[in-house]
């Protein structure tokens, strides 16, 4: 099995990706992870509004073999969820890059991008 690793986006060794967009940044969780965890059945996303740091625990994923918790990239404010993740989880495992997207953030500290993996250090370190 292939497991895409995107150049454009940013990573983290616990498997979330990071797409930054301005001041914003779109987080979800890599090919890797979600083929991990295999049939995902329910996502618990954070409250639109939340601030959180880096590190934290951003949501839950609970796939029929575990409850994963999905950590944030980087420190922010969640300014929009993938609602569409509430009734079809499983849109993570069919598209983790581009439909299964987890949350959007707005930026708080934008030196904390550079302690992301690129694609190359990613792809190494799975």
């Amino acid at each position: 099995m292939v497991i895409e690793v995107r150049d454009n986006l940013k990573y983290t060794d616990t498997h979330e990706w990071i797409k930054i967009q301005g001041n914003t940044a779109i987080i979800g969780i890599t090919d890797h992870a979600q083929s991990q965890l295999t049939d995902i059945v329910f996502v618990e996303l954070p409250e639109i509004g939340k601030e959180i740091k880096k590190e934290d625990e951003l949501c839950i994923v609970e796939s029929v073999k575990s409850v994963t918790e999905i950590y944030a990239p980087i420190s922010g404010k969640i300014v929009n969820v993938n609602k569409h993740l509430e009734e079809t989880p499983e849109t993570i495992n069919e598209s983790p890059y581009d439909k299964g997207w987890l949350v959007e953030i707005e930026i708080a500290d934008e030196s904390e991008i550079k302690d992301l993996l690129d694609a190359v250090s990613y792809k190494k370190m799975i």
